[in-house]
């Protein structure tokens, strides 16, 4: 029989708990997630070239930024995720039709993964465009935010 899996996150007693990571190696550890905003025509008609501008600022830009902050803090938002020194985090934002895709790559050398950072980063440049884009129209749909890619650790993963 294979391997019996638990959630990492309690202990024997049910109790919420932090990973301890103290024993494992240090490794190269990557994470790739996606998110995936439909906008709506009325939106859409204000993408010139590779951005939309309101009057808070270029959307695209700013829930680049955000993003990027949103990584830095994941820690400070999901309560059992230990801190990390970020050593790299890219954010690109695409359209297509009226669906804008939204790619956080997360990266550094250490004891524990970065899933997590780079979901919070998607996550948040998605709820950005949302803000930034809701005086327009709330027909704005956060469609999905998914781990695309993970490497280092014990087990590699990527969706196809």
């Amino acid at each position: 029989m294979g391997i019996e899996k638990r959630f990492t996150h309690v202990d024997n007693q049910g109790n919420p708990t932090m990973v301890d990571v103290g024993d494992k190696s240090i490794t190269a550890r990557t994470a790739t997630a996606i998110s995936v905003v439909v906008l709506n025509e009325e939106i859409m008609q204000h993408l010139v070239g590779d951005e939309i501008h309101t009057k808070k600022g270029p959307v695209f830009q700013t829930a680049i930024t955000a993003g990027i902050m949103a990584v830095k803090r994941t820690a400070d938002l999901i309560p059992l995720c230990h801190p990390l020194p970020i050593e790299n985090c890219k954010l690109e934002i695409n359209s297509a039709g009226t669906e804008v895709v939204i790619t956080c790559t997360v990266s550094l050398k250490g004891k524990t993964g970065v899933e997590m950072e780079a979901l919070t980063g998607a996550s948040i440049a998605a709820l950005t465009i949302y803000d930034m884009c809701k005086a327009f129209s709330h027909e704005i749909i956060i469609k999905e935010t998914k781990l695309q890619e993970k490497t280092g650790g014990k087990n590699d993963f990527r969706r196809d």
